[in-house]
């Protein structure tokens, strides 16, 4: 009706046909289409540089600025990804469609951010920092898992013909 809001209910969907339509018309998604692959390989050499530093005690400042490194690449996509989600849903977190992930990728935030303040706080060693780093890129994996399984469930779904419950 002309003047008033008309929600689509789309049972087990992503996406609303208004909404996939946002989600391939906003900038925000090339975006993030960009940033999740180079976090990841920002990721992939710091972890490998946090290893090298818990087995060989070598390496500290290069794994220390690695992980500094992803934290401002999550830091990057969390906001971008806010901005996605507000063009697509919006809201800027918390969307039924990705409640569970923006979930799980608040505690990722918080680990990283964790694991800034080792770096200030007096006392904490190099050994605890890093686990700290690994406790965060641990639940990182699993939260870019989360995403990746949305993503084929949207390829699939675009795929899919839209149909539309009525009430």
């Amino acid at each position: 009706m002309p003047g008033r809001a008309v929600h689509e209910e789309i049972v087990g969907r992503l996406y609303t046909a208004e909404q996939r339509r946002r989600r391939d018309e906003t900038r925000w998604t090339m975006v993030q289409g960009l940033l999740a692959p180079v976090q990841f390989l920002i990721f992939i050499v710091s972890l490998v540089l946090v290893l090298r530093y818990l087995r060989t005690g070598e390496g500290f400042e290069a794994a220390t600025a690695s992980v500094i490194a992803k934290t401002a690449a999550l830091y990057t996509i969390m906001v971008t990804g806010s901005l996605w989600e507000h063009a697509v849903f919006g809201r800027y977190l918390f969307a039924p469609a990705f409640f569970w992930e923006d979930a799980v990728s608040m505690v990722v935030i918080a680990l990283h951010t964790a694991y800034l303040a080792t770096l200030i706080w007096p006392g904490v060693t190099p050994g605890t920092q890093m686990a700290v780093a690994l406790a965060a890129y641990g639940l990182y994996v699993v939260n870019a898992a989360q995403y990746i399984v949305k993503l084929r469930r949207a390829r699939l779904e675009g795929a899919a013909p839209l149909v539309e419950q009525t009430s």
